[in-house]
């Protein structure tokens, strides 16, 4: 299995000269719906678990820790009082295979190794490490011709760095798409008899100028009632004081941004069951209320947001440019 970070339908097709590998494998039914909110973290262990983030609690980007009363980045912001073994609450794929005898094996670069989200997403795998796109297919093809039966996750996130620094319009994020399907291709032709790979990603991704960018906190009145900002720029999740009378904040949010922006409520949202079945426990890291971007925008807190506010590739809410993601099949895969 091979996730390409941010590889959206819609920019695969938009630059399908430079991806004729994968774009050869990508027909009508093809494309495949990614899970909400379009984040990293949430998508990557609906991956690697097969369940909604409402099963694995991995609900967004940045989410609550209500025994805490924190906001907690679920990438890159873990610490010795979040236990990924735990937080994250269902076991995973690579965990299954092993229990069934099989090999399970992650590859990705050395600086995931042992992060607190590869613990929570990729529990049970062993780690094999590559610098680069190249290296890390090298390895793939290493575990393949060991003949081993088993199953392999490699990770590719340059396309994803890419878009958040220079846009997916951007020769660099071309560039990133030539390489990794020219490595992708020759990962193929190595499959042999008994080889598949499915190659797929955890979201798209649309460029946001900055000025299209929202600055909530000049918006008299939008954070009244606040307490924590969590989720991402497309898809804020608003965790409320104590206090504050849910009603009237989403009823001030939908008169402001209810032209550009889905806003729900928590029960709302769960009803929806875009989170699938969610428990007390899941419910209380999501926020009391979301604001999901419907036109090309993002959600920043001006006074707070500092370099953020530099990435022009964005993701994380509903669009189709978001939401559209292939699912290519190679090998013994192939129809």
């Amino acid at each position: 299995m091979v996730l390409v970070d941010g590889l959206g339908v819609d920019a695969l097709r938009a630059r399908a000269g430079h991806a004729r590998r994968l774009v050869a494998a990508l027909g009508s039914k093809d494309v495949i719906t990614a899970g909400f909110p379009t984040t990293t973290a949430s998508a990557i262990t609906t991956l690697t678990t097969g369940r909604l983030p409402g099963a694995h609690g991995i609900v967004g980007y940045a989410v609550a820790d209500p025994d805490r009363d924190r906001v907690v980045n679920q990438l890159t912001g873990w610490d010795e009082v979040q236990d990924p073994s735990t937080w994250q609450r269902v076991p995973t794929l690579f965990q299954r295979a092993i229990a069934e005898g099989l090999d399970a094996v992650a590859i990705g670069p050395e600086r995931y190794r042992d992060s607190g989200f590869s613990q929570a997403a990729l529990r049970g795998a062993r780690y094999l490490a590559g610098k680069s796109v190249e290296d890390r297919v090298a390895r793939a093809s290493e575990w393949l011709r060991s003949g081993v039966r088993g199953i392999a996750y490699l990770y590719i996130p340059e396309l994803d760095v890419a878009a958040h620094a220079h846009g997916w319009e951007s020769t660099e994020w071309t560039s990133a798409l030539e390489t990794a399907d020219a490595a992708l291709a020759s990962l193929a032709a190595a499959l042999g008899p008994r080889g598949g790979m499915l190659v797929t990603a955890d979201h798209g991704v649309l460029d946001v100028p900055a000025h299209s960018h929202v600055l909530v906190d000049e918006h008299p009145g939008l954070l009244d009632g606040v307490r924590h900002i969590a989720g991402e720029p497309r898809c804020l999740q608003l965790r409320l004081e104590p206090d504050a009378d849910l009603r009237e904040v989403v009823e001030r949010w939908r008169d402001s941004e209810g032209a550009r922006a889905w806003v729900s409520t928590r029960d709302e949202v769960i009803e929806s069951g875009w989170f699938g079945p969610v428990d007390a426990v899941t419910a209380q890291r999501m926020g009391d209320v979301f604001v999901a971007a419907r036109k090309a925008v993002a959600y920043y807190d001006g006074r707070t947001a500092g370099a953020s506010r530099r990435m022009v590739g964005q993701h994380g809410s509903a669009s189709p440019a978001e939401l559209r993601v292939p699912l290519l099949r190679f090998g013994a895969f192939e129809r």
